[in-house]
């Protein structure tokens, strides 16, 4: 995949959901992107710590951009992002 063309993207997200308004400012972030987010999944690894893993389609550039956006945020304790190809150059 390049910077610039459509990829596919997951998002893993460690954070610790008892941080003050952390759970608030991240489903907000993530409903600016309501059209790119295909699904996202949340476990509770603890009282205090919770996993999401966000699917996202979109430029891979966008997609490590909101990585970002989100690893930035205080009580966010790790951010991984893996990118694919949609597959349309594969055929």
């Amino acid at each position: 995949w390049r910077r610039n063309e459509e990829a596919i993207g997951t998002i893993t997200m460690v954070y610790d959901h008892a941080r003050r308004e952390l759970s608030g400012k991240l489903v907000h972030l993530q409903h600016h992107r309501h059209d790119a987010i295909l699904v996202t999944t949340h476990v509770h690894l603890s009282h205090d710590l919770c996993v999401e893993a966000i699917m996202i389609r979109g430029r891979a550039d966008i997609i490590e951009a909101f990585a970002e956006e989100l690893r930035a945020q205080k009580g966010v304790l790790h951010v991984t992002v893996s990118i694919s190809s949609t597959g349309r150059r594969l055929k």
